[in-house]
């Protein structure tokens, strides 16, 4: 009797170890395929709770050689990533248009997103900067937010501040905190620069000479480094932080300019091999020898000139307050012993004039007082001279000085009254100007977004008759020759 062998299909198979085992399916009818982009999320939730299986075990073995060569377990992944980054740029660009910009999520379980994405994705909040649903206002996703810069809104200009940009090269004097100081600013600098700013020091050759008078107590405090010398040093380190302040906290007027141009070459003329204690010394007394020339004796000479003009019993109209017109006027009643009458028409904005007023009362002037311009016309009539202080003079005869001068000076000039101009050659620039918008300063105290006051004005040289300075008494138009005249004589 003959055996027959047991059929080939009935021995043992080997198992590739390398190869996983597919789960038993449960017996149920086979669902289509779904492709890859949508199993995650058309897929129906599985029965009596269990957990959605991942997208890389969603397919079927049987499909495995359908789709193509088959992919590792890190493949799988890298691709299942690239799918859930996809869903969430498409997600975020559907709830672009959402009020605020927030992001609006699904609720887990809903066509759309995946529960797994809601539930256990917890960089959702930090990356898209919404919360999570079901987080409400605090959470995680309110944690995550945090990381999100808030937009501020812009905050509103102040329009006291505000200049029109027509008018934007023109400065204005501001008060600054010492801790925006330069560290190199010296302690008189800085309390001069404070008065500056506040106009507690307010005329020209008044600032002039309280600016040479805090330049010598820094020059006095001065030490040349190692290694370097005062003339190369002094400068750049020591005056011109010195410098910058003034000119930040109020505009240097002209006066100053001059005068620290003049420093300048002063300091440059020194000697290298001059001991630094005799340099300092020479430049202290080159700085008293300025004040005394320029400012101290130029005052007495200009006042001297001035009375000559006045006649006794005149009648003089001045504006407002100014240093040289006043020490003019006692001059020539306590010298001169001249009984003239002054009218004083003041500025309406700051009423210096009630000032100078009390003071002639006091040494026995006739004096009538205007607080603005409304009785200009009749009292320009009475006067026999106008006599006006001036901050400085441009080499084209036109007067730079307060505002309101330009108006009295057109207006004597209407009615036949002579107008004289008192300046210091120091005050005398260069530079030229026919308008009082090309060089000039903004009030501080009187600048909103909608108008603000200037501080000077500009009187052509037309409406003037007679400038007096320290040199001689001339035409406006010869300013520019007595410029030319000092420059020699220095």
């Amino acid at each position: 009797m003959s055996t027959s062998e047991p059929p080939q299909e009935a021995k043992p198979t080997s198992v590739d170890q390398s190869q996983p085992q597919p789960e038993p399916q449960p017996q149920t009818q086979p669902q289509p395929q779904a492709s890859p982009d949508t199993a995650n999320s058309q897929a129906p939730p599985p029965p009596n709770g269990e957990s959605q299986p991942k997208p890389e075990a969603a397919a079927s073995p049987a499909a495995a050689p359908a789709a193509g060569p088959k992919l590792t377990n890190a493949e799988l992944k890298a691709k299942a990533k690239a799918e859930k980054q996809a869903r969430r740029a498409q997600a975020k660009a559907a709830s672009g248009a959402a009020p605020g910009g927030a992001l609006t999520s699904t609720p887990a379980g809903q066509p759309g997103q995946p529960s797994g994405e809601s539930k256990g994705n917890k960089t959702r909040g930090k990356a898209d900067g919404a919360p999570s649903s079901g987080s409400g206002a605090t959470g995680k996703g309110a944690a995550g937010a945090k990381n999100v810069a808030p937009v501020t809104p812009p905050k509103p200009e102040k329009p006291g501040n505000k200049i029109p940009e027509c008018f934007s090269h023109l400065t204005m004097a501001r008060r600054l905190s010492i801790t925006q100081a330069d560290k190199d600013v010296h302690p008189t600098v800085l309390t001069l620069g404070q008065q500056m700013a506040t106009f507690a020091i307010d005329e020209s050759i008044t600032r002039l000479r309280v600016t040479l008078l805090a330049f010598k107590k820094v020059i006095d405090s001065y030490t040349t480094p190692p290694g370097n010398t005062l003339a190369r040093h002094l400068t750049p380190h020591v005056l011109n932080p010195q410098i910058e302040y003034l000119s930040a906290c109020r505009p240097m007027c002209f006066s100053m300019g001059n005068a620290i141009r003049w420093l300048k070459l002063q300091v440059s003329k020194i000697d290298p091999d001059v001991p630094e204690i005799e340099a300092k010394k020479e430049l202290c007394a080159s700085i008293d020898a300025f004040i005394q020339e320029r400012i101290t004796i130029a005052d007495d000479v200009i006042t001297e000139n001035m009375d000559e003009f006045i006649q006794d019993g005149e009648v003089i109209l001045v504006y407002g307050r100014n240093a040289l017109v006043e020490r003019t006027l006692l001059r020539a009643h306590k010298l001169s012993k001249k009984q003239i009458e002054v009218i004083v028409v003041d500025d309406p904005y700051e009423q210096k004039g009630q000032d100078l007023a009390k003071i002639l009362v006091e040494e026995g002037f006739t004096v009538s007082y205007s607080g603005d311009f409304g009785a200009l016309p009749a009292q320009v009539q009475r006067a026999d001279r106008v006599i006006l202080g001036a901050e400085s003079m441009f080499s084209n005869g036109a007067l730079y000085a307060r505002c309101g001068t330009s108006d009295i000076a057109m207006a004597a000039k209407d009615y036949g009254t002579k107008v004289f101009a008192l300046c210091e050659t120091i005050n005398i620039t260069e530079r030229v100007s026919s308008d009082s918008l090309t060089y000039n300063e903004i009030d501080p105290e009187r600048c909103t977004a909608a108008k603000f006051r200037l501080l000077y004005d500009t009187t052509p040289s037309e409406h003037l008759t007679t400038v007096v300075t320290e040199i001689n008494s001339a035409q406006p138009t010869s300013v520019s020759y007595l410029l030319r005249k000092l420059e020699d004589s220095n």
